[in-house]
């Protein structure tokens, strides 16, 4: 079993910045694939950046150049550093951790971007 626990969120305006966590436990000596995903009211779950265990990272267009996804160093500690955020990045944020083709989410964020 794998835990993940995230931290982080709340309201920003617009053009400020946030900085999201999230540690995934329960697997000694594994190193997971990870990422931050994000649900609009509306709308469907959506990918915003990964980071393999060998810290290869990809990024939504609409995160690319503004989000920084980064782990600790061989540690499953991995943060989501969000600048310039727009109204649009409003939504619940939640963590996600793949180990042995299985899922594990974290308990979800809210990120709120308004003046």
């Amino acid at each position: 079993q794998v835990q993940v626990a995230q931290s982080g969120g709340g309201l920003v305006q617009p053009g400020g910045s946030l900085r999201l966590a999230c540690v995934a436990s329960g697997r000694r000596f594994s190193v997971y694939d990870m990422g931050w995903y994000r649900q609009a009211p509306g709308k469907e779950r959506e990918v915003v950046a990964t980071i393999t265990a060998s810290d290869m990272t990809t990024y939504t267009d609409s995160a690319r150049g503004r989000f920084t996804i980064s782990r600790e160093k061989a540690g499953n500690a991995v943060y989501l550093q969000m600048n310039n955020l727009k109204p649009e990045d409003t939504a619940v944020y939640y963590c996600n951790a793949k180990y042995s083709g299985d899922d594990y989410w974290g308990q979800g964020t809210q990120v709120t971007v308004s003046s």
